[in-house]
Formats: structure tokens, sequence, C-alpha cells
């Protein structure tokens, strides 16, 4: 059974799967984050949703550089953890099914693409506090410790 983080399942709400996938982007001890602006205000790792028919690799390249500007290469999946939310940017309930990976960050190509994103390099102990999601922050305080 995959651990949940977060808020439990509601009863009688129905969520629809969302699979993303999301990155550790680690250089020594720092890792690169993104802050999401606007209505949300959340620090969070790099990454996004999986679209229909897209490997998890494939989003994972194309929502990092989107989120960060930053290539990266050599994924390594370290594992997925599911949470219960609303996204009220697609005004859905969602199951969010996050997999996790370590990749290592190339060079920055260009700005962020996403309004309202910037990537932030931080200290890994203050990442693992400041993201949003508590799946993240797990990911985070267990990869580092593990390097």
């Amino acid at each position: 059974m995959m651990r949940r983080f977060g808020a439990p399942k509601q009863r009688n709400q129905r969520y629809i799967p969302r699979p993303g996938a999301y990155a550790i982007l680690a250089t020594g001890q720092d890792v690169l984050i993104t802050h999401q602006g606007g209505a949300f205000d959340e620090y969070q790792l790099p990454g996004g949703g999986i679209d229909m028919g897209e490997s998890p690799i494939a989003a994972l390249h194309r929502e990092v550089m989107e989120e960060t500007g930053w290539s990266i290469r050599n994924p390594v999946r370290l594992g997925a953890y599911r949470r219960f939310t609303f996204m009220p940017e697609y005004d859905l309930w969602a199951e969010k099914i996050c997999h996790i990976f370590a990749a290592i960050p190339v060079r920055k190509v260009c700005p962020p693409l996403e309004p309202d994103h910037s990537a932030i390099w931080s200290d890994a102990r203050t990442a693992s506090k400041i993201l949003h999601s508590a799946g993240d922050r797990h990911f985070v305080q267990t990869y580092v410790r593990d390097l």
C-alpha cells in the first residue's frame, strides 16, 4: 500500500486520479525548489502532472523545465506517495499520486516558463521545512540524509 501524506480521503467525495512526477535536484546539501506565487504562495518540488500518454520521465523533464528553466539528467525513481486535495486551478478533487525522482541539475536554460514560478536554491534542511507538501518534505529529508 502506498503511503499517504496530508488529509485523509473525505467520505462521499469523488476524487480524480492525478499522477505526477516531481524532482529532488540536489547539489551537495542544496536543492532546487520552486516558489509558486500568486494565489498559491507556496514552495514545492519542481514537477507536476503526467499528461495522458506521457511517460513519468518525459513529464519530469517537461515540468522541471517549465517550473525552473533547468535541464536535468539521470533521473532515478525514489518512490511515491498519495495525497487527497482540492485543486482550485482545475476545479477538481484529486487523488494525487506523486512519483518522486532524484535527478542531476545540468544547467539553467531559461527563466521559468510557468507564470508566478521562480526557481530557488535552498539548503536541504530549510527546504525540508518550507515545502508545502508533507510528502515532499519527507522525501527531501530521507534522500538528503542518505547522500
